[in-house]
């Protein structure tokens, strides 16, 4: 049976304004819709500005519930335009506990599941542990079954960490989503700059290769200051791109300009493929266990 579906993902810019940036994004998922697409993926905090440049206890008021103003907005945007919808919040779960979560909706507008941050950064301009807890075991690295298929979600910085890509791919993900804010300090170099854009795609690429699956990775774009000064701010540096199960580019955005990224992934070539490449039927399992310590010493 084919099994074909159409992707799109959104850069975009985004702003401090909220209603400015769901405006920004139902351009672009218009856009999609045209374009007969079933799976739009947004990228990370996609509804404000990269507020974690740094702590400042007044940006959690931006957090919201579940069900709050953003995800009204994706949900009714994925009925309005039957397509399913990955999108992002800074979920205020409970007083004093806040998440960086992934929430995907059906073609109905239905809440089919979301994903919690689980990796946490804390590195100059990228304060998030300040602001975010990781998410817990439920509903930990579990992918969420939609009409589309089963997608592997995550969320920016567990894209640099495999075992994560791996134990969804061991449930039965089919599809690896990276809803991402990354970019350039403007202090450095050009040379450094490029090193950083290609490690972040190759880690990427990597996990598509090595679970033979397709992987879409979904970065900002533009400049955005540092609002406390200390530094000269991010250029999110967008190059967007979506692989195939043997992490071959479908689309790359080597600009950093606002766009949709579009390809047709066939679900059937995962089968396909892993029957000439079988990672998994050799994994020595029996020799991981060590796996789950802090360092091997």
């Amino acid at each position: 049976m084919k099994r074909t579906i159409k992707v799109a993902g959104i850069q975009q810019v985004c702003f401090e304004d909220k209603a400015k940036s769901y405006e920004r994004s139902a351009h672009w998922i218009a856009q999609a819709a045209q374009n007969g697409t079933d799976l739009v993926v947004m990228q990370e905090l996609h509804a404000t500005q990269y507020f974690c440049q740094t702590e400042e206890a007044r940006f959690f008021d931006l957090a919201e519930p579940l069900d709050g103003p953003t995800a009204q907005f994706l949900s009714a945007q994925a009925k309005q335009h039957n397509m399913v919808i990955v999108g992002s919040i800074f979920e205020r779960r409970a007083a004093g506990i806040y998440h960086n979560t992934a929430l995907v909706f059906e073609r109905d507008g239905t809440l089919a599941g979301f994903y919690r941050k689980m990796h946490i950064p804390d590195d100059p301009a990228f304060y998030e542990k300040y602001y975010f807890t990781p998410g817990d075991d439920e509903p930990g690295f579990e992918p969420i079954q939609t009409s589309v298929g089963k997608l592997g979600v995550m969320v920016c910085w567990d894209q640099w960490y495999p075992e994560g890509a791996r134990l969804m791919a061991l449930k039965g993900a089919e599809v690896l989503i990276y809803p991402t804010a990354i970019g350039w300090d403007r202090d450095d170099t050009n040379e450094e700059q490029t090193r950083q854009k290609d490690a972040w795609i190759g880690v990427q690429r990597g996990h598509s290769i090595a679970n033979n699956l397709p992987v879409i990775a979904i970065n900002r774009v533009g400049y955005e200051a540092d609002p406390s000064g200390h530094t000269t701010g991010i250029e999110f540096w967008g190059h967007s791109f979506i692989t195939g199960p043997q992490g071959e580019f479908l689309t790359l955005a080597e600009h950093q300009n606002e766009t949709l990224v579009e390809a047709e992934l066939d679900l059937n070539r995962i089968e396909q493929v892993r029957r000439i490449w079988p990672y998994f039927r050799d994994r020595r399992i029996d020799q991981f266990a060590p796996l789950t310590k802090r360092y091997i010493d």
